[in-house]
């Protein structure tokens, strides 16, 4: 909607004359009729209602009602225009109702105790599915009910709890975050120069102490200390206190409940103390614990920002524009505007800018972005190509396949946002513990306090201070989701998508790895892997003679031989289930299965065998078998190299597959794998997996095809090739997108690394508490000590937790 010169843009009202309010939307400067207006425009743009302007039918409120700008505002997020650039429509029900999906980024999150009351309250609500938030993150993902609630009304229980919540978009997000990172340096930087100084002037009083200091200096020393940490209370911590009185509203307690009671009681009696007179004052201890939880925070956030980042790269991997064919003609269009079914030219060195099929050309492509692999992949006509890959050599023409939400980078996104938000049962218990140990600490504290002061010690307060300050839960809090975070980023960034939150604790405690084979250890490319002469005929005629039958044949075992030299043939006939016959150089020949092919010899009642087990095809002629191929599935390159390796690390490996026991025991024996069991049914593999369950095994189920699909969703943990079909991605936990068995041992390395950090965090956390505690409640830790190891504690937890990334 254009804005009417001299109306208000917001809510259309007349202008004042010369007020010269103005604010840039939509790349112009648009004029208000008050700041109110203005204020309402801006908090629409920062929530990512961009298009409301652009959508309303209507004039906004005025400025008499926006009181209610926030419930109205919100109910925009029910526009069916709207919701098509942020929902997903994941399951259709009957009649006019769908089960709906949203990624939603939650502000003003401070603790894994934040998280336990939204999605505690939010799930609970009729028509919620679920509402599962990350912690490192910040992105909620909410399956709804679309006939049992509203999207604005869910948003709207997320505001009244006092948090804010919008849709995820990868450039409001990071541009939230950074706008956060330049607060929180602002507020790091008043509270790092006040501890300095707090810090000098403690120390004259401290040698005072011992060699004697004239009141007066104490005194001055004091008003300077209070004058410069006033601004810390009022400003740095203010976030702090701001989340502890809406914990309170909520009947909530996170952990900025006892963190603001620490800085407002140590500095309200210092207060006192400077104005009435007493023996201590604790400015020292209300700067450093400020600034070092303010640290904590930053590293914390910083974090959460390259997290981000690495999520959204995905998305920003789509180019803005498409270079569209109409009727031969070349048209730029924007990447958002194209449709399925739209014939787009993709020129060397430029980004796909959706997925499709490619209708003419071949070229290599850049996968890496997605798949982690660096090797350019061979595409010609008929192959799909993937938006976000990169063309790297030759020009071609694709035709649209999907676009927006339905694009594999976008379904990719989802998967993984899915994954985050889910917790494993490592990051329940740590949330839960979390939870009541605020608690804990309040009454330990008060309890420490009445001791002390019951005894008639002076330093009641003091002891009481340190208590609460140096038992505060924030390493405990943060303990599993920055190690599980940065455990699934960097498998991410290998290949390695996991869609399930319990992966990494599942891939930790396996031992037992069932493969399928085509597909999984095989490329699933048919070829001729063995040729054995029984006539005069050389090799190379036999091939020759093969590829000039096989020709004329539609199945899949054909395209085997279309490497080879094909001859003149003649009088060719096709029999489905049987093989080819046809004249070759005035001879006639057969190839197909033993029974067909034999039955072209004129000697019927000859005893014909094939050389093994294996799939064989017999060529014969009227008088003999002339010769035979083998035909396989060509072995992953990695394949031998990975199972040699699983079985030396302990893991036992099954191959598990549908294809003939010949071939299974075949490539069985080629890998190295002891238990190989082959023409099995789906029905066959799922029961295999349940006797293995039943005998305590924890296993992983790894498979590309429709037949795996069963025993994939019955399993602990299931994995699919990254060209497995979409029914058993669908079905699986984690999806190997770089195709790379090597990416499975990171995988399994990985796990096992993030169980051991995440036990680590949590040890260190609660050792630290319970070391720190007795120490504290006997007076042996001053408040300042007490501010440097907590925080301290903190710092070591994420950092240990980053050393996942390595």
């Amino acid at each position: 909607m254009d804005q009417n010169p001299g109306l208000c843009y917001h809510c259309g009202e007349p202008n004042p004359k010369n007020a010269n309010i103005t604010l840039a939307l939509g790349g112009k400067n648009r004029d208000f009729c008050c700041q109110g207006c203005k204020a309402v425009a801006q908090m629409i743009s920062d929530s990512g209602m961009e298009g409301f302007y652009q959508h309303r039918s209507q004039l906004s409120t005025t400025p008499q009602e926006i009181a209610d700008i926030t419930k109205n505002e919100l109910k925009l997020y029910d526009n069916p225009e709207l919701q098509k650039e942020f929902v997903t429509e994941v399951q259709a029900s009957e009649g006019s109702s769908a089960i709906n999906e949203a990624t939603l980024i939650i502000e003003g999150i401070t603790c894994s105790a934040c998280i336990w009351l939204l999605e505690k309250h939010i799930s609970s609500n009729q028509g919620v599915k679920s509402f599962h938030i990350n912690h490192t993150t910040q992105r909620a993902l909410l399956t709804w009910s679309s006939s049992q609630a509203l999207l604005s009304d869910i948003l709207l229980m997320v505001y009244q709890l006092g948090y804010k919540a919008h849709p995820f978009k990868p450039n409001l997000e990071e541009e939230i975050l950074n706008r956060e990172r330049k607060s929180a340096i602002i507020r790091l930087g008043i509270a790092g120069i006040a501890m300095m100084q707090n810090m000098m002037l403690s120390v004259p009083l401290y040698v005072g102490m011992i060699n004697g200091i004239s009141d007066e200096f104490v005194l001055l020393f004091r008003w300077v200390s209070l004058f410069v940490t006033t601004p810390v209370v009022l400003y740095s911590a203010r976030p702090f206190f701001q989340a502890a009185i809406r914990d309170l509203k909520t009947r909530h307690l996170t952990m900025d409940v006892p963190v603001s009671l620490a800085i407002f009681i140590a500095y309200t009696a210092s207060v006192y103390i400077t104005i009435t007179g007493g023996e201590d004052v604790y400015f020292d201890s209300v700067a450093m614990f400020t600034f070092f939880l303010l640290l904590g925070r930053f590293l914390e956030s910083q974090a959460r920002l390259k997290s981000g980042q690495s999520i959204s790269q995905l998305i920003s991997l789509i180019p803005p524009s498409a270079i569209k064919l109409v009727d031969g003609e070349e048209a730029i269009i924007a990447a958002k505007d194209l449709k399925v079914g739209d014939l787009v030219l993709i020129k060397p060195a430029t980004v796909i800018p959706a997925d499709g099929i490619i209708s003419l050309g071949q070229s290599s492509l850049d996968e890496s972005a997605l798949t982690g692999e660096f090797m350019p992949v061979t595409k010609q006509a008929g192959d799909a190509v993937t938006g976000g890959t990169t063309n790297v050599e030759n020009a071609f023409e694709m035709t649209v396949t999907a676009v927006g939400s339905n694009a594999r980078i976008s379904s990719i996104m989802r998967l993984l946002n899915r994954a985050q938000s889910e917790k494993p049962k490592t990051a329940l218990i740590a949330d839960k513990v979390a939870s009541y140990f605020v608690a804990a600490v309040l009454v330990i504290t008060s309890s420490v306090f009445i001791y002390w002061w019951l005894k008639g010690s002076a330093d009641a307060f003091s002891i009481a201070l340190s208590v609460l300050v140096v038992t505060c839960p924030c390493a405990l809090s943060l303990a599993t989701p920055t190690a599980l975070t940065a455990a699934t980023n960097l498998l991410r960034s290998k290949g390695f998508l996991i869609t399930r939150g319990h992966v990494l604790e599942s891939l930790a405690q396996t031992n037992d790895l069932i493969f399928d084979k085509t597909g999984t250890l095989t490329v699933g490319q048919i070829i001729v892997s063995d040729v054995i002469p029984t006539s005069t005929l050389d090799r190379s005629t036999l091939l020759n003679i093969a590829a000039s039958l096989e020709q004329h044949s539609e199945h899949p075992i054909a395209k085997a031989f279309q490497e080879f030299q094909p001859l003149i043939t003649e009088s060719i006939v096709a029999t489905p289930g049987g093989g080819i016959e046809g004249i070759v150089n005035g001879c006639k020949y057969r190839i197909g299965h033993i029974k067909y092919a034999s039955a072209l010899i004129d000697h019927p009642n000859s005893t014909i065998s094939a050389p093994s087990d294996d799939q064989w095809l017999a060529l014969t002629s009227t008088k003999q078998v002339v010769g035979w191929f083998l035909i396989g599935d060509r072995l992953r390159d990695e394949s031998i190299d990975v199972i040699r390796n699983l079985q030396l690390d302990g893991y036992q490996c099954t191959l598990l597959s549908g294809d003939q026991s010949g071939s299974v025991i075949s490539t069985a024996k080629t890998l190295g794998i002891k238990d190989a069991i082959g023409g099995a049914s789906p029905e066959d593999k799922l029961r295999y997996m349940q006797s293995k369950q039943e005998a305590g095994k924890n296993t992983i189920m790894i498979g590309d095809g429709l037949n795996d699909v069963p025993v994939m969703a019955g399993t602990q943990l299931s994995v699919a090739m990254g060209n497995a079909n979409d029914l058993a991605k669908l079905k699986a936990d984690a999806i190997l997108l770089s195709n790379n068995l090597n990416t499975l041992e990171l995988a399994l390395l990985t796990g096992k690394k993030t169980r051991k950090i995440i036990r680590q965090n949590i040890s260190w956390a609660i050792g630290y508490n319970l070391l720190a505690l007795p120490l504290a409640a006997s007076g042996m830790i001053p408040p300042y000590a007490a501010a440097i190891g907590m925080s301290a504690s903190s710092l070591i937890v994420v950092c240990n937790a980053m050393r996942l990334k390595a």
